[in-house]
């Protein structure tokens, strides 16, 4: 069972039917027992990094997804989920994250329209198993104002180019960031999810 961590900040009901798809037990849940019982972790998210930090708090979420991460179960990020992972985001003001991975988030440049919304394309950064069977241009879906813009070269698996660089994939050990939709990404999106299910199992 994958348990779809559900905080009020995430684009919930495609995401279990994307994973339907795939074939895969899901469940919403706050609960830190079925967390704890799940084979991995979905953190998704839309909306801004404080108010989601403020929420994982408020229901002690931040410490139990830092246990699980410490305990090498699988997590997922998806969108503002991967973001969260990171020390801190400049975001508001600025808002410290939960710190699985080293790193931190900006604002995307003002040389482009902002947000970056809608398809792009995205590159490998270094070969893997999650970027199988992709096809040659693999167009991904992106809905975000902020992007990681400083991390660990080791963990960037592909990127895209929207004034500048931006890390669309991560990955360290048992911790994955997609910055885009995996769930609103056609079949490339499921194909992405199905080479992450594949490579944790």
């Amino acid at each position: 069972m994958i348990a779809i961590i559900d905080y009020g900040a995430g684009n919930i009901k495609s995401l279990q039917f994307a994973l339907d798809k795939l074939g895969k037990t899901s469940k919403l849940t706050m609960d830190p027992e079925e967390i704890n019982q799940a084979d991995a972790i979905i953190l998704p998210g839309v909306g801004a990094f404080k108010d989601a930090m403020e929420a994982l708090e408020r229901d002690q979420l931040d410490t139990v997804l830092k246990e699980e991460a410490a305990n090498g179960k699988p997590i997922l990020g998806i969108c503002l989920g991967m973001q969260l992972f990171y020390e801190f985001s400049e975001e508001n003001g600025g808002c410290k994250g939960l710190g699985l991975l080293s790193g931190s988030v900006k604002r995307i440049s003002d040389k482009v329209k902002v947000p970056h919304m809608g398809w792009n394309i995205i590159q490998s950064d270094q070969p893997g198993t999650l970027l199988n069977n992709l096809g040659e241009e693999p167009y991904v879906y992106f809905v975000h104002s902020y992007a990681v813009d400083d991390l660990e070269q080791n963990t960037l698996v592909a990127s895209a180019d929207y004034g500048g660089r931006v890390p669309a994939i991560v990955q360290d050990k048992n911790i994955t960031g997609m910055q885009f939709h995996p769930e609103k990404s056609g079949d490339v999106g499921i194909a992405l999810l199905k080479n992450y299910e594949e490579s944790i199992s």
